[in-house]
């Protein structure tokens, strides 16, 4: 079946916009959902639909839910969406645009997500998780195929993590083209650094609340899967703040002319901040991952705040 999902652009950041000179942008805001999840999440409504399933439910901090929310009204889907109070008015806004039902439950993802799979079994209708799915991962990892189909070389990937469903597939991607040495640069801000914290205590660890900004990387537990592959691919898991994200984000806008969540922005200020550590990585790639909460008006909310 043909992928929902768009081939995005390839560019080269702009000179000046970060140490090194040579940096690559897989630009998956320019994606029909605003962000990467309609690689991974498109997979999994067409498989839904495929098996007959009339309407799906998602749990989502903002960004997932879209895409759902896109792939099943372009499938012919019934799709309620359920956000977490701390998701924006405005985001609801969005979603509800695209002819989702959108409810609300829970301060944080995973009290709606409990919810969304009762509602979902109540319904008769398929869940749909936003990161922690092996046909999700399968999708995202697709980003990977297009960068090596365009012939550039790379050394280390550069990704923001949240719940950890974009990590998984850019490591199977890596690893499915035998780049099993290729590095993957884990960046989350403080407060949603679920991922980095399990690393250090070795095992999986539950934050007791998502204090960022960015809370599209508001996974209070990181997938088991990414954890697992950050403790056996070649992964460098690194910290910044709301405010290096934040000023990334504009950072990126002025030279690129493209504007992307603070969740983004993490990945965007990893070069800068970890300029030291990472200095020996001549050609990164980032993934420009995106989102749908950023605006004019949430970036300059968000730069006053952070």
């Amino acid at each position: 079946m043909k992928p929902l999902h768009l081939d995005t652009p390839l560019l080269r950041a702009a000179p000046g916009l970060f140490p090194q000179a040579e940096v690559w942008l897989k630009m998956d805001a320019l994606q029909p959902s605003g962000s990467f999840k309609l690689r991974g999440v498109g997979r999994l409504v067409q498989e839904a639909a495929a098996e007959g399933v009339r309407e799906i439910v998602c749990a989502s901090g903002g960004n997932a839910g879209f895409a759902a929310a896109y792939a099943a009204r372009a499938l012919g889907m019934a799709v309620t969406i359920v956000l977490p109070e701390t998701s924006s008015p405005a985001v609801a806004e969005k979603i509800a645009a695209r002819g989702a039902s959108v409810l609300r439950h829970g301060a944080a993802f995973d009290e709606a997500n409990a919810f969304a799979i009762a509602l979902a079994a109540e319904r008769g209708a398929r869940h749909v998780h936003p990161f922690d799915h092996p046909l999700l991962w399968k999708g995202h990892s697709t980003l990977i195929d297009e960068v090596l189909a365009e012939g550039v070389e790379f050394d280390a990937v550069i990704t923001a993590v949240g719940g950890g469903g974009l990590y998984c597939g850019i490591v199977q991607g890596l690893q499915r083209h035998g780049l099993n040495e290729v590095p993957v640069i884990a960046l989350e801000t403080l407060g949603a650094d679920s991922l980095s914290r399990s690393l250090q205590a070795g095992e999986a660890v539950t934050l007791p609340a998502i204090t960022s900004i960015a809370t599209s990387l508001g996974a209070r537990r990181v997938a088991a899967e990414a954890l697992r592959l950050a403790q056996s691919h070649p992964t460098l898991s690194l910290t910044v703040s709301d405010r290096d994200a934040t000023q990334a984000c504009v950072r990126f806008a002025d030279a690129m002319r493209v504007m992307v969540e603070p969740a983004c922005g993490a990945a965007l200020a990893a070069l800068s901040v970890h300029e030291a550590t990472l200095a020996r990585f001549k050609r990164p790639l980032i993934e420009v991952c995106g989102g749908i909460a950023v605006s004019t008006a949430m970036l300059a909310t968000w730069t006053m705040s952070a």
